[in-house]
């Protein structure tokens, strides 16, 4: 993997890329917005680590501006501790996760592999683990066997695979699956995720949907 690295903080842009190396990728570090905007357009790169606060042109804009040319490569976004509204802009912005300094660089290279895993590949299909699911034709796939989805069991799916590794609220799957024409009262949100996790995981004596009460569902990233 190739990754870029931008952050003004010289010591930690230089920390950061000599860790990635040092755990068998190459990389390369940007000090300032201009410099990694330009960086940030190599079709090689297969990841980003952006700084929020930057000389020159924000992480945000970086990041909007790049998503505006078409570029998809993920991108992590470094922020202060507390600056939530730093974070919300980054993540409308088009950042696909973002990490609060400071941070530990095991962390950094886990969630650098987690949204590597949870990007639609070459085809447009999404994988995770052994779960592969195909939105362009409606099908998906756990360790090679074709599962037999609803549309909308299908839709949960998908919703979970595009956010694997983080939560998925009810709320969300409420705006993303239902498009609002049920409410967060029903049982419909849970049924459907059961029927999911019935034909997803315990088909094939798994458990990497995951239930946190209060909060929603999450899918777990499993190598």
């Amino acid at each position: 993997m190739h990754y870029l690295v931008v952050d003004d903080e010289t010591r930690l842009t230089d920390l950061v890329v000599r860790y990635l190396t040092e755990s068998g990728h190459t990389a390369e570090g940007r000090y300032d917005g201009p410099t990694g905007l330009a960086a940030a357009r190599d079709p090689r790169l297969d990841g980003i680590v952006l700084d929020v606060m930057l000389p020159g042109l924000g992480g945000v804009e970086v990041c909007r501006t790049l998503r505006g040319e078409g570029v998809d490569v993920p991108v992590i976004l470094l922020t202060a501790r507390g600056a939530i509204s730093e974070r919300v802009a980054g993540l409308d912005a088009g950042a696909d996760d973002y990490l609060v300094k400071p941070f530990a660089m095991e962390e950094l290279l886990a969630r650098l592999r987690a949204i590597s895993r949870r990007r639609p590949d070459s085809t447009g299909r999404l994988q995770v683990g052994d779960l592969v699911l195909d939105p362009a034709q409606q099908r998906a796939w756990r360790a090679g066997t074709e599962l037999d989805l609803s549309r909308r069991e299908f839709a949960v799916l998908r919703v979970l695979m595009e956010n694997a590794g983080r939560v998925v609220s009810r709320l969300q799957l409420l705006d993303e699956v239902w498009d609002g024409e049920t409410d967060l009262r029903s049982n419909a949100i849970d049924v459907h995720v059961s029927k999911v996790r019935a034909k997803v995981d315990r088909a094939f004596g798994r458990t990497t949907i995951t239930t946190l009460r209060g909060r929603g569902y999450r899918l777990e990233i499993i190598p």
